[in-house]
């Protein structure tokens, strides 16, 4: 009996210690009868939250689901299939990338009959970096990804500053294309009728907005126009739901960043020199700010150098 009792707590032990973390489940906002978020956790992709950390929305039209970003994996990818599933049984038709990094497009392989569509230069980046993405996320969550594969865009969006729109499943759509901000091939989606706007990472709320392949000056005067939006709801790319107030703080933070960089530089200070000139006590309440400020002043200075010659 004991040498059973000691086979069984074996397997059990070794099949826990293999088992991959649960992926956390998101929060589910209604916006309104046909529009949910659904709300990732907050922090960057992990062996936690098993890469899924990006907010989605989920618009529920005529006969099927449009789903504005797809998560980060096949595996985030089937996970937030299951959270549309407790709210239609209604097929996800179409799926919409706001801009290229791996934690908002690998998702798009487990919707492999809907219709993708992204901005063009979105798509040309997810051929051109979306095998570097699978391996980076990998190598955060700690396990590989066989089952997922960048899938581009079938149906895309060209020009920088345009405006298209287009009714899918009964919802009227407004494609925007900013001159690149966040990334060079954004795209924003803003919902007339329902007053609601997907801002991509372009607009995040908590956290520090991360600016790796950033051009920050753009990004500075794509929040001036968003503010123009007539917009109720704003669904950003991380953290909770956002009101135009709340652009209005994130453009004024980013707008001082940018002053201050551009200050140092101009005093003919480094970047690092600069990092200690600026004011940043309100940033250091986000989330994400030792990870990533050092990095964003590292890119402003650069674009702010490369601007000067």
């Amino acid at each position: 009996m004991n040498r059973l009792i000691v086979i069984v707590l074996t397997v059990f032990l070794s099949t826990a210690a293999g088992a991959a973390p649960s992926i956390p489940q998101p929060k589910v906002v209604k916006i309104n009868e046909r529009i949910y978020a659904l709300l990732g956790p907050m922090g960057q992709p992990n062996a936690h939250n098993q890469g899924y950390m990006v907010n989605s929305t989920v618009i529920i039209g005529e006969q099927g689901v449009i789903l504005i970003d797809s998560g980060a994996s096949d595996e985030v990818g089937k996970h937030i299939g299951k959270a549309i599933a407790k709210l239609t049984t209604k097929p996800v038709t179409h799926v919409i990338n706001t801009h290229h990094h791996g934690d908002h497009v690998l998702g798009n392989v487990v919707f492999g009959q809907a219709e993708i569509i992204s901005s063009e230069i979105c798509r040309d980046m997810v051929n051109k970096t979306g095998d570097e993405w699978v391996a980076l996320i990998e190598n955060l969550v700690g396990h590989k990804l066989p089952y997922t594969r960048p899938v581009p865009a079938s149906v895309t969006y060209a020009g920088e500053n345009s405006r298209t729109e287009r009714t899918i499943q009964g919802v009227k759509m407004v494609f925007w294309i900013p001159t690149g901000s966040h990334t060079v091939g954004d795209m924003m989606v803003y919902l007339p009728d329902d007053k609601v706007l997907v801002g991509g990472d372009i607009l995040v709320n908590r956290t520090i907005p991360v600016m790796r392949d950033a051009l920050v000056k753009n990004w500075v005067g794509t929040l001036e126009q968003v503010l123009a939006f007539d917009a109720k709801t704003i669904v950003p790319g991380h953290g909770p739901l956002m009101k135009l107030e709340d652009v209005n703080k994130l453009q004024r933070q980013m707008a001082a960043f940018y002053s201050g960089i551009e200050a140092g530089y101009k005093k003919g200070l480094s970047d690092s020199e600069t990092r200690k000139t600026l004011d940043v006590r309100e940033w250091k309440k986000l989330e994400g700010f030792d990870a990533n400020i050092g990095g964003n002043v590292s890119r402003t200075y650069l674009e702010i150098e490369q601007a000067s010659f």
